[in-house]
């Protein structure tokens, strides 16, 4: 059974070319992503600080605010940059105190799109039966000199 890149279920994602078939050096290429996503997201969405950590094995988060985590996952050169609900201890206790996660989904919702425009490269088209994924250049990024 083929696979594709994975991602926190229910996440919002952006999605990218990693390697676009050049000779770049890939660790290089990916360090360079993960920068300009700390980056970009810190200044897009202030709330967010830095944040070492995983989710399983494969979705690595970068930044996490109150109510979301931002991350990356990568497979044969494609990234998908994803902001999902915290799925942690110290949020499910602060939840049943206090609850969070519907001001973490409409919070998630009101961001959405700007998450999208500010990373998005390519866009999941759909899947294959045994998993592969179709994708194809954002509208933004189709031969519009962009």
């Amino acid at each position: 059974m083929g696979r594709s890149v994975t991602y926190p279920t229910g996440s919002v994602v952006a999605f990218r070319l990693l390697d676009d078939g050049d000779d770049e050096d890939v660790d290089w290429a990916y360090d360079c992503l993960v920068e300009e996503i700390i980056d970009t997201t810190k200044a897009a969405l202030p709330s967010f600080q830095r944040f070492d950590g995983w989710r399983g094995r494969e979705d690595r988060i970068l930044l996490r605010n109150a109510f979301a985590d931002c991350g990356i996952s990568t497979y044969c050169g494609i990234a998908a940059i994803w902001l999902a609900e915290r799925d942690d201890p110290r949020y499910w206790e602060a939840d049943s105190d206090i609850p969070r996660t519907a001001r973490a989904r409409r919070w998630l919702a009101q961001v959405s799109g700007r998450f999208i425009d500010l990373f998005a490269e390519l866009r999941l088209v759909g899947r294959f039966s045994n998993g592969e994924a179709i994708f194809e250049r954002s509208r933004s990024n189709c031969d519009t000199g962009s």
